[in-house]
């Protein structure tokens, strides 16, 4: 076997740049830097259609069977659970794929299928084929593409590092896909809708290519110390599915349900915050949509910042494990105020500061929970948790909105007592998975050592 021993080398001005951000080791930068820009192409992708699946899916309306008809908005409502509903058929077939080829084929499948997709859509749009059943079938895959790809990213990244690495160096892995959330589709006007499909099916390519670089680099240059742990990639993964391993493993399960409850809260908190808004402004779309876009802006930088320059530090000194409770107590404090005194300025800041914290270091940690995991969980049960309970975790925050809103006739200020009552489940679930997560990097450092 060999192996390289990096403390022999010197940092280069990449590797010291990017310790701005993480404590970056001599020959690191380079292979954390084009997974950054890999999960910038990805996110990139993504951003460049989602305003493509509003202009198909809003001006069109669906023939029920049973008479009737369903408007754009309302599909896009029902959605969530639509979705929850088709990953209970697409998280095994996925896992069965996974179980017959290595990681990069795996990656290289489901990358092409997806970019071949976008490229169907463009013709049958371009065709004008069956306009409604092209915007409500994009607007599902959409839903799909977004979710399954960034599982699949992370997935990966899992794989290249070990426990130790991925605590430090995954602040700057997620940093380039909070970049590529900034990414909008600013040739949308100019092109029009359908173009920006194989404009996004390049960027795939190329993060596919970029992929593959990756992946030799992994090979080539003994990334993770251990020969027989490089063959391993070149494997195909054992038998057990996405869902038999979550539902077997009470570590993977916690996971599962932390993502699941704080989709829940953090969709119920952006309910509150959209009808406090729709009344300030009495309905006004000009005032409703300024008052957003500045709320989108700040969002984002808070969350590049904390993403930039907190995220590894916190992992350095709370751990993984701690960092589980960074949000839920923020969450904790936000909707306790509010709940006393509901007021927009105060609901602004809150979920601003909420969503900027969600957007980077959660994200980020919900997927370093999975380092200490098998290879087999990094692919299958990650992907499990990433589209199906994430997908869940949207449909029962409908079905709280519902019964709050339309049963209970409750107030914000009630709705925000109900989400800090979600809250404190949250932080239970939390402790229950420091102290697993304890055990397992504790079983799994001197592995990698």
């Amino acid at each position: 076997m060999t192996t390289i021993d990096f403390g022999t080398q010197r940092k280069t001005t990449l590797d010291r740049f990017l310790s701005l951000a993480a404590d970056v080791r001599a020959g690191e930068g380079a292979t954390a830097l084009l997974m950054a820009i890999n999960g910038f192409l990805l996110l990139a992708a993504y951003y460049t259609i989602r305003p493509v699946r509003a202009a198909l899916l809003l001006p069109v309306s669906l023939q029920l069977p049973w008479g009737g008809t369903m408007a754009g908005p309302e599909i896009q409502a029902y959605s969530g659970a639509l979705l929850a509903a088709l990953f209970l058929f697409i998280v095994p077939l996925y896992s069965r794929i996974a179980s017959k080829v290595n990681r990069i084929r795996l990656i290289n499948a489901v990358t092409l299928f997806f970019a071949a997709n976008l490229i169907l859509f463009f013709v049958l749009g371009r065709a004008n084929a069956a306009p409604t059943l092209l915007g409500v079938t994009f607007f599902l895959w959409v839903g799909i593409f977004n979710l399954m790809v960034m599982a699949q990213f992370w997935s990966f990244a899992n794989d290249l590092y070990t426990t130790e690495q991925g605590k430090r160096l995954f602040a700057i892995v997620g940093f380039g896909g909070s970049v590529g959330a900034l990414f909008t589709a600013a040739l949308i006007q100019r092109l029009g809708p359908l173009a920006m499909m194989p404009v996004a099916a390049l960027i795939l390519v190329v993060g596919l290519l970029l992929s593959n670089v990756i992946h030799r680099r992994d090979a080539r240059e003994g990334q993770r110390s251990e020969r027989r742990a490089e063959q391993a990639a070149e494997e195909p993964l054992g038998k057990a599915g996405g869902f038999q391993l979550v539902l077997g493993q009470r570590y993977l399960l916690l996971i599962g349900l932390l993502t699941l409850t704080v989709q829940v809260v953090n969709t119920n908190g952006n309910y509150i915050l959209n009808a406090t808004v729709v009344q300030m402004a009495q309905g006004d779309g000009a005032v409703i949509g300024s008052f957003m876009a500045v709320m989108d802006f700040w969002q984002n930088v808070l969350s590049l910042a904390i993403q930039f320059f907190l995220v590894s530090r916190i992992f350095k000194y709370l751990g993984i494990g701690g960092a589980l409770f960074v949000l839920p107590i923020l969450a904790l404090g936000s909707y306790s105020l509010i709940a006393l005194a509901p007021v927009l300025a105060l609901i602004r800041v809150t979920k601003i500061a909420e969503n900027a914290t969600d957007y980077s270091l959660q994200n980020t940690l919900r997927r370093a929970l999975f380092l200490p995991t098998s290879r087999e969980a990094k692919y299958k049960a990650l992907q499990t948790v990433e589209t199906f309970f994430w997908r869940t975790g949207d449909m029962l925050s409908a079905f709280v909105t519902f019964v709050v809103v339309q049963w209970l006739a409750l107030s914000v200020r009630g709705y925000a007592a109900v989400n800090l009552g979600i809250v404190i489940l949250w932080l239970v679930i939390a402790l229950k998975l420091y102290r697993e997560n304890r055990v397992l990097t504790a079983r799994a450092e001197p592995v990698a050592a």
